[in-house]
């Protein structure tokens, strides 16, 4: 399969690598770290690390038309990289539907007059929520609604303004009506229905929009990839209207030039750059496949991955402009209100919306923003498990029955997101963010890259892109590929085990056997590679273990352009004879037995495939004993 055109790759890409980390993540660490002066770092390691790496998936998928297993081939033994890539994506694929299934149960929320998470007179509230009432600045506090609070208004905003600690009524609606929330890990309880509902409802929609592969999903992403900017651009036009939403903006950009020097930024900077392009995720490598072989992804590359960065840099201005709003309304500074991750999303944000005009109506376009960047994203993740089972399998019939593999893989990606639904859910959502895809991501492309560029060898794969693109890869890239880049992964990886603190959950801190299955998830990727390694070692022929791994380590045969019209110069068929000569590193006889099994191998295949005939009927290879493949 093809992409229909160009623009579909592209939107596609974009809504893979936007995400909801460019609305919950980067706008927290760009205050955190310097304001306007983490966008330094941030871009410095965006053109040093991840264009560079962006441009070596693409291409690296481009060449061989093949998902994250079938790549593999240009060094057999290093295919457990390709099975680490699975495995990441389906973690993420799994918890990832759950935060987009919430996103979907506050926007069915937020059809109503009065959203539920403005006041405090709910059952679920506690003595200790301190609501805002109007766009006024007066709080209420449930907790003084007695006839002489009401009486001097003043003295209890004063009182929960000057709280060391304020529950808001959007935070209680999250932990204590949405959530449920249990008081431990191990305290699953029971089974949220209206999220179990709602995750149901966004697994329909995923498999809906893949049915039919890169060409059903190629027509969604046209809505899916561009309409979230459109409500980004109506939030920002609201956000700058309001009282104190300079303020945010200021707090969000003003630099502290100091912090450029804290090794700190520029590791939070490289690890969010390699994070949000989402790198070693497999996607990247699966998108690329369906593009034409002689496609310019060199100028895509550098188009995804500015387009990435800038949507963030933007985000931030929505987010803060809101902030800013609700920190005037409160009295409070704007690093009171600010948070990230699901705290922002789904605390901070909806609290603040509760604060315009019309507030469900920036409610739904908020949440339906942030369900579109979340399917962007799981589009890809489940086209990339997808691809690469339909790859390595490769039987005529899973190749024609396609859409019952998507089926399983959606059916089984919502069976293993049902105990995320459960009131300690959230605390294994957010374990499984912290750790399934966390170092071992740097990991799996640190080794992809030296195996590209060393294994392989760096000449041998300029050639191929330029055989591929009509012009070598740039000077730049050639020296980030070889060098820079696999030193800024290695500093991620140093920096992420410095910087490694255990997982808490406000003020709940994960028990130890919690920690080690996190630990656990997160090798299990990582762990796929000697594994693989080891087998593919001992199933090679040689006489020595280091015969055994040179031929391990050599490029399989079929290596290089899927399509024979593709396969010129050094990928050109030639005789047995005339291959043993050409190539000096095998001997005549090994070569000749391994073209002979190759032969026999790829015979099996076509008998067991129907050939599309030239005037368009179907011709099997039975009654075609001379196919021209």
């Amino acid at each position: 399969g093809n992409w229909g055109n160009q623009i579909e790759f592209v939107l596609t890409s974009v809504g893979y690598a936007v995400g909801l980390g460019n609305v919950w993540r980067f706008p927290y660490l760009c205050y955190r770290n310097g304001g306007g002066a983490f966008m330094l770092p941030y871009f410095i390691m965006l053109v040093f690390c991840g264009i560079p790496l962006f441009f070596l998936e693409l291409s690296f998928g481009q060449f061989a038309s093949q998902g994250c297993l079938g790549v593999w081939r240009i060094s057999p033994m290093f295919k457990g990289v390709g099975y680490g890539m699975m495995v990441v994506s389906t973690y993420i694929g799994i918890y990832y539907n759950v935060v987009i299934c919430i996103a979907f149960y506050y926007f069915f929320m937020s059809m109503t007059n009065l959203l539920p998470w403005t006041y405090c007179n709910n059952p679920w509230n506690t003595p200790d929520c301190s609501g805002v009432v109007g766009s006024n600045g007066i709080i209420n506090s449930s907790s003084a609604l007695n006839a002489s609070s009401m009486l001097n208004t003043s003295l209890a905003v004063a009182e929960v303004v000057n709280r060391t600690k304020r529950t808001s009524p959007s935070e209680e609606y999250w932990k204590h009506y949405v959530l449920n929330i249990s008081d431990d890990i191990g305290n699953f309880g029971e089974v949220r229905l209206p999220i179990l509902g709602c995750l149901a409802v966004s697994w329909i929609v995923v498999f809906l929009c893949l049915f039919r592969g890169v060409k059903s999903s190629g027509k969604v992403v046209y809505f899916t990839a561009t309409f979230p900017y459109v409500v980004l651009t109506i939030l920002f036009i609201r956000g700058i209207t309001l009282d104190g939403a300079i303020n945010g903006i200021k707090y969000y950009l003003t630099p502290q030039w100091q912090k450029v020097l804290d090794a700190k930024v520029w590791g939070d900077a490289a690890s969010q750059i390699f994070y949000s392009l989402g790198c070693a995720w497999g996607g990247l490598i699966t998108m690329a496949s369906y593009n034409k072989f002689h496609n310019n992804c060199f100028r895509d590359s550098i188009i995804i991955s500015i387009t990435n960065c800038a949507t963030s840099v933007y985000a931030g201005f929505v987010i803060f402009s809101i902030l800013g709003f609700m920190a005037h309304n409160l009295n409070v500074p704007v690093s009171e209100v600010a948070d990230h991750g699901p705290g922002l999303a789904f605390v901070a944000y909806p609290e603040a919306l509760t604060l315009l005009p019309i507030s469900p109506l920036w409610s739904l376009l908020f949440f339906f923003m942030l369900i579109l960047l979340g399917l962007g994203t799981q589009f890809c993740l489940l086209e990339t498990l997808v691809t690469a089972i339909v790859d390595e399998i490769g039987t005529d019939w899973i190749i024609r029955h396609k859409t019952i593999v998507t089926l399983s893989v959606a059916v089984a990606g919502f069976l293993l997101g049902v105990p995320l639904t459960t009131q300690a859910g959230i605390y294994w959502l957010l374990l499984m963010d912290n750790y399934a895809a966390s170092f071992s991501l740097v990991i799996i492309s640190c080794i992809m890259c030296i195996c590209v560029m060393y294994i392989y060898g760096h000449l041998n794969y300029f050639k191929d892109v330029e055989m591929m693109l009509g012009f070598p890869p740039p000077l730049f890239f050639k020296i980030c590929w070889r060098f820079v880049s696999p030193v800024i992964i290695s500093f991620i990886l140093i920096f992420t085990v410095i910087q490694y603190k255990p997982i808490t959950y406000n003020d709940y801190v994960y028990p130890g056997w919690s920690l080690a299955i996190g630990f656990s998830m997160a090798l299990s990727s990582v762990v796929c590679i000697p594994i693989y390694a080891i087998y593919k070692i001992s199933r090679s022929p040689g006489a020595t273990f280091r015969e055994r791994l040179k031929n391990a380590c050599r490029s399989h045969p079929t290596w290089g352009p899927a399509l024979q019209e593709h396969r010129t110069g050094r990928y050109a068929p030639v005789a047995s004879e005339d291959t043993a000569e050409a190539c000096p590193l095998k001997e005549k006889g090994e070569l000749k037995e391994e073209l002979k099994e190759e032969e026999e191998k790829e015979r099996k295949e076509e008998i067991s495939l129907t050939i599309q005939g030239s005037n368009g009927s179907a011709t099997n290879t039975l009654n075609n004993p001379n196919p021209s493949a």
